[in-house]
């Protein structure tokens, strides 16, 4: 499929207005395919020629103002239109369209717990042509009329309220002017809860098997909804422009949610089946009030073209965890965001791919790129340099600036400098100045502390700033100041902290003594990498968990993570200060972080191999240690950390000691009981392990299977029979991995629980022989199957485990000889670049 041109959608949105679409879908032909019917009209403003996007399975008609065209003038996914003279236009399409297993265009699931099936559509970034043709750009807006044939025992939702008007046949209320790529519709008998709120009609909806989780969270997703709904009201000044807000969770989505607007859709993993943390119920809250933003921000004021995508994504990651903190009992969103989300921003910016978080449009060329950049950049480096400009800017005017923009641009599109404008009639400050420093750059800054001590006893403070392209990429930072307690060991107090603008400010000269730990970008303002003075460190190696404020150990954590990726701090080192720290550490967010870093990146790739079960056994000890400190009834606030705690203990376990005495008795003593999630986890340990002879682990996963027929039973078993240590388990989860077509070809869900099952560390000689095999065989699979499994395959079927010179030589000859997709090639340029990283640092491991 040929991806759209920058410049032909220029040239398309010169010559043509487009005024309405009205579609008719028929859902009710079958498993495999649906009618798509589509009417558009639209204006020529002068003679010229254009064409329409459409992918049918079949093109049965095509008129022009009543005139006949050729279905066989469909060239791949485009359909010209020559001759076009200026004036009004209507034209009509009849095609048969496929559904997709992959997540993208029109979706179908059947769910293994009762056979029902449900079908939802995501269209972004290109792929309405999958449902119903289109002029697919964002900057050709129009008003959307659908009406859906169905089923009669489905339900049907779209962007505006649906109307039954006899049994299978629904009308969705016509939208406001939208980007095709926003349009949106559900079916299926799904179990809905409905309301109102501040005079409009509010729903959340899932499929009939979740209804009793759905059921439970109603009271807490509901409201987080409503709060968040009236905090967006009391901040912006455009009252919410549709007319109706329905969230749908919805199975196999490949994101966390997509803000089309009216029916926001999210993946269906946040109706908790089993035990969560508190840090994962913020989390979904986050994606509730993120997806609320883009009502304003993407919604109702879109970008132009997909160069100034962070208009919406970094907008939204920042309201989302601001008003969350500012509506909600979710008070500490911003340490989440710093140990979770902004390593996903400062890892991406780091690599060969990074890009500006605002690229230059002749660096967007064409779609397929565009669709590169939904990436750490666009999201949370994007939102730290809003949360910056917040500090720097004041709130006040930001939101007056924001407020400008939406007034000046509603129900239509913008650009970065339409933006900037607006915030620039908000305030004295240079925005523009501080744009193309912060939005127009990569790469991120390093800051570190340099700390000068008289023989008087003062001290003097200056900040020697590296990373931007010119040096000057402005910071607005706080530099926190703590003193060792003098009554209790380990705890650290603070001074007044210090206001710094990097790089404007001068050394500063202080009295009194040095403080024992100075910590650059306390509380996380700005976006850089910062690193502590040999003083400061020592204090932190001994009393991390001793400081005051989650933010601010959440900012040391992160120091300590960039300097084992840069190879100053050894491995072994952080992982030291893993096992002193986390027994203490009350924030779930960071044991969640500190832990998921110590396992996966540690333990599994950084550390030489004759290391890895010691590195084991530390994490299993740690674990053991927050499992005795939340024992008992006293400590029933801490649920979530004992949780956390079994999960770190099961996928670290090196024997089935302990794992397989729980499995027996269905909990872990002192809690909690298993659950779905919990035994899932546990067999796949054990599989892994090759715990029991092959039969019996075989019998095992299969009768867990029957306990939980369910879609997640059905993607633990695939996970851990692609984890069973046997050659012939392996060609089978290899087979299933890459087959490219017909029924055997996996879902994009049963093939991500596949690849992660599949590669090991404990099974490294038998796996040795896929990593050619990888790097031969996953191109076609790419090509064949689209942007959505190549990325999959890119991220969860890539060989990372093998830490290796030989494992980067093959990356390298695909990437040259083996003619990638640019999905796919984007995923391999960025894996063989932390791969090459962690080479690097193992090495540095080995030697020292």
């Amino acid at each position: 499929m040929p991806a759209l041109q920058r410049d032909e959608a220029q040239t398309r949105a010169r010559l043509i207005d487009v005024h309405r679409y009205d579609i008719a879908l028929d859902l009710t032909q079958g498993e495999d395919r649906f009618g798509s019917r589509t009417v558009i009209h639209f204006t020529a403003r002068t003679d010229g020629d254009t064409f329409v996007e459409l992918r049918p399975a079949e093109l049965h008609s095509v008129t022009l103002d009543g005139h006949p065209l050729d279905p066989a003038d469909l060239d791949d996914n485009r359909l010209p239109l020559t001759g076009l003279a200026p004036g009004a236009h209507e034209l009509r399409l009849d095609a048969t369209m496929r559904y997709s297993r992959t997540g993208e265009g029109m979706h179908r699931f059947t769910d293994p717990a009762d056979g029902e099936s449900y079908v939802y559509t995501q269209l972004f970034l290109d792929d309405v042509q999958r449902v119903f043709a289109a002029f697919d750009q964002p900057d050709l807006k129009a008003v959307f009329a659908l009406t859906v044939t169905a089923p009669t025992d489905w339900s049907v939702l779209g962007n505006g309220i649906a109307t039954q008007c006899d049994p299978g046949h629904w009308t969705l209320a016509p939208t406001p002017l939208i980007s095709s790529y926003l349009v949106a519709v559900a079916a299926g008998p799904w179990h809905s809860v409905r309301t109102e709120h501040a005079g409009l009609p509010f729903g959340i909806h899932c499929r009939r098997s979740l209804a009793p989780h759905l059921d439970a969270d109603t009271d807490e997703i509901l409201g987080l909804t409503r709060r968040c709904f009236d905090r967006y009201h009391q901040i912006f000044e455009e009252p919410y422009p549709f007319d109706s807000y329905d969230q749908a969770f919805v199975p196999e989505f490949n994101a966390g949610a997509m803000e089309n607007p009216g029916l926001v859709t999210f993946r269906d993993e946040y109706i908790f089946r089993s035990a969560v943390t508190d840090t994962e119920r913020q989390s979904r809250g986050v994606t509730i009030a993120h997806e609320m933003a883009h009502m304003w921000f993407g919604d109702l004021v879109t970008l132009q073209w997909w160069d100034d995508i962070w208009l919406n994504e970094s907008f939204a990651e920042y309201m989302g965890y601001q008003v969350l903190a500012e509506a909600t009992r979710f008070t500490d969103t911003w340490t989440n965001f710093a140990i979770a989300r902004k390593s996903w921003g400062y890892d991406a910016d780091q690599r060969p791919s990074t890009h500006p978080v605002a690229p230059a449009p002749e660096d967007v060329p064409d779609t397929a790129s565009a669709l590169l950049n939904f990436d750490g950049i666009s999201y949370a480096k994007g939102a730290s340099a809003l949360r910056q400009l917040v500090a720097w800017m004041g709130e006040k005017a930001f939101l007056a600036g924001i407020n400008d923009h939406f007034a000046r641009h509603r129900f239509a599109n913008a650009t970065l400098a339409d933006f900037i404008d607006s915030l620039a009639r908000a305030t004295d400050r240079d925005v523009h100045a501080w744009a193309e420093r912060w939005l127009r750059t990569t790469g991120a800054d390093t800051l570190t502390p340099v700390v000068r001590e008289a023989a008087d006893g003062n001290w003097s403070l200056s900040v020697e700033q590296t990373g931007s392209p010119d040096g000057t990429r402005p910071h607005r930072l706080t530099v926190g100041c703590y003193d060792h307690d003098r009554t209790t060991t380990g705890r650290l107090v603070p001074r007044e902290p210090l206001t710094w603008d990097v790089p404007d400010d001068d050394a500063r000269s202080a009295t009194g003594g040095r403080p024992a730990l100075l910590l650059l970008n306390d509380q996380d303002l700005t976006y850089a990498k910062v690193r502590l003075d040999p003083v400061s460190w020592d204090t932190a190696l001994g009393a991390l968990s001793g400081l005051p404020g989650p933010l601010t150990r959440a900012v040391v954590w992160n120091a300590a993570r960039d300097m084992v990726r840069d190879g100053e701090l050894a491995p072994a080192a952080y992982l030291d200060a893993a096992r002193a720290h986390l027994p203490y550490e009350t924030d779930l967010a960071i044991v969640q972080g500190v832990l998921a870093f110590a396992r996966t990146q540690i333990a599994d790739r950084y550390l030489p191999r004759t290391q890895r079960h010691t590195a084991l056994a530390t994490l299993t000890a740690l674990s053991r240690d927050i499992l005795r400190r939340t024992e008992g009834p006293e400590h029933g606030s801490e649920a979530g950390l004992r949780l956390t705690a079994v999960r770190a203990f099961i996928d670290s376990a090196t024997t089935p000691e302990g794992i397989q005495d729980w499995l027996d008795d269905g909990s872990v003593p002192g809690g909690p009981r298993l659950d779905p999630e919990l035994r899932w986890r546990i067999l796949g340990r054990l599989a892994t392990l090759g715990a029991a002879p092959l039969g019996e682990l075989r019998a095992a996963i299969d009768a867990e299977l029957a306990r939980d027929p369910s879609a997640t039973g059905r993607e633990g078993a695939a996970r851990c029979h692609a984890a069973l240590p046997d050659p012939a388990a392996k060609q089978a989860a290899w087979d299933a991995l890459f087959t490219t077509d017909g029924p055997a070809a996996l879902s994009n869900y049963l093939f991500t629980a596949t690849a992660t099952g599949f590669w090991a560390p404990e099974q490294l000689d038998l796996l040795r022989p896929y990593v050619a095999r990888y790097f031969t065989d996953v191109p076609a699979l790419a090509a064949a199957r689209g942007p959505a499994l190549a990325a999959a395959a890119g991220r969860y079927a890539f060989p990372d485990l093998f830490v290796e010179d030989h494992t980067l030589h093959l990356g390298e000859a695909c990437l040259t000889d083996g003619n990638p997709t640019p999905a796919l090639r984007r995923k391999l340029i960025d894996q063989l670049d932390d791969l090459r990283r962690a080479v690097k640092v193992r090495a540095a491991a080995e030697n020292a």
